[in-house]
C-alpha cells in the first residue's frame, strides 16, 4: 500500500500537472471507484465539468484537489491506485477506472487493481469527511511535544500506535519498522513506559525516514505504486529492517528476522530491537 512519501509523490505530480487546469469532461468507467460519493457517478460527473482546480492537498494518506467552487475531490489510492497524467490517445493502463479530460489537451487518469481506493466529490476544502485524520509528522503544523505527550498516555505496543491514523497519519508497516530500527525500539515496547527523550527520537526517525524516501521517490515493491508519470520509486534500496528477513543488520550484522503483526509482518533486529522485559510492554 502506498504510504505517506509515495502519496506525496503523487500530490507533488498532480501540483505540477493538474492545478490551474479546466476538467472538460469526465467518464466513470467502473462505479466501484465512486462508491464513496453518495448521489453516484451521474452526480460526480456532474459535479467536476466545467471546474477549475486551485490546489492539491494531502493529508496521511488522503490527496484532494480544492476546486474553484469550493469544493474538492478526495482521493485515496487504497493498496493498488494510481494517478496518471497521460495523453488521451495514449494506450489505457488495465485497471483503468475514471479520466478527467484537462483543457490543455491530457488526461488524469485514475487506475486501480484490486478497487480499494477510488474518488468522491466532498462539499469542502478541506474535506470534512477527513477531519478526524491527525497531521501528519511531514506537516509544518505537527507538534512533536504534543505527540510526545499523547503517545506516552497510552498503554499499548508502540508500532501499533504508529499505524493509528487518530495519532498520527501516513505511517504505515513500512516506514514504522525502519523508524523502530532506527530508534533501536521493539514494536511491541509498551507506550506508557516510553521516556520522554525515546518519543521525541522516535518521531524524529519516522520524520528523517519519510523524509529520504520522498527525496528518492518513495518504495516500490511492484508495478503498482507509480507517480503521476508511471515511474516507480526506489527507496526500498535503502530499507534497513522491511522486506530484510535473513540479511544481516546494517548496524550490529546480527540477522534481520521477520514476525507476525496485526495479520501482516514487522521486521526487526533481535540484538538491536530486544523484546521487551517484563513490565515492559
Amino acid at each position: 500500500m502506498p504510504e505517506l512519501p509515495e502519496v506525496e509523490v503523487v500530490r507533488r505530480g498532480l501540483d505540477d500537472h493538474v492545478v490551474g487546469r479546466t476538467i472538460t469532461a469526465v467518464e466513470v468507467l467502473d462505479s466501484r471507484s465512486v462508491r464513496r460519493h453518495g448521489p453516484g457517478p451521474s452526480d460526480f460527473v456532474a459535479r467536476l465539468v466545467s471546474r477549475r482546480v486551485e490546489s492539491a492537498h494531502r493529508r496521511g494518506k488522503y490527496l484532494w484537489l480544492a476546486l474553484d467552487d469550493g469544493s474538492s475531490i478526495l482521493t485515496h489510492l487504497g493498496m493498488s491506485g494510481q494517478a496518471l497524467i497521460a495523453d488521451p490517445d495514449a494506450p489505457a493502463p488495465r485497471h483503468l477506472r475514471i479520466t478527467l479530460d484537462l483543457d490543455d489537451g491530457r488526461q488524469l487518469r485514475f487506475a486501480d487493481q484490486r478497487i480499494f481506493g477510488g474518488m468522491a466529490v466532498s462539499e469542502t476544502d478541506p474535506p470534512t469527511e477527513i477531519a478526524h485524520i491527525a497531521l501528519d509528522p511531514l506537516d509544518p503544523a505537527f507538534d512533536d511535544a504534543a505527540f510526545v505527550a499523547r503517545l506516552r498516555r497510552r498503554q499499548t505496543g508502540v508500532k501499533r500506535a504508529l499505524l493509528d491514523q487518530g495519532l498520527v497519519s501516513g505511517v504505515g508497516n513500512i516506514y514504522a519498522d525502519e523508524a523502530l530500527w532506527r530508534a533501536r525500539l521493539h514494536y511491541a515496547r509498551n507506550t506508557k513506559g516510553l521516556r520522554i527523550a525515546e518519543a521525541t527520537d522516535l518521531i524524529g526517525h519516522v520524520r528523517d525516514v519519510m523524509s529520504q524516501a520522498l527525496e528518492q521517490g518513495g518504495t516500490s515493491f511492484d508495478a503498482l505504486y507509480v507517480n503521476v508519470n508511471g515511474q516507480s520509486g526506489y527507496f526500498d534500496r535503502s530499507l534497513n529492517a522491511y522486506g530484510q528477513e535473513g540479511r544481516p543488520c546494517d548496524r550490529c550484522g546480527d540477522l534481520i528476522v521477520r514476525e507476525p503483526f496485526m495479520n501482516r509482518s514487522s521486521y526487526r533486529c533481535p540484538t538491536c530491537q530486544p523484546r521487551p522485559r517484563n513490565g515492559r510492554w
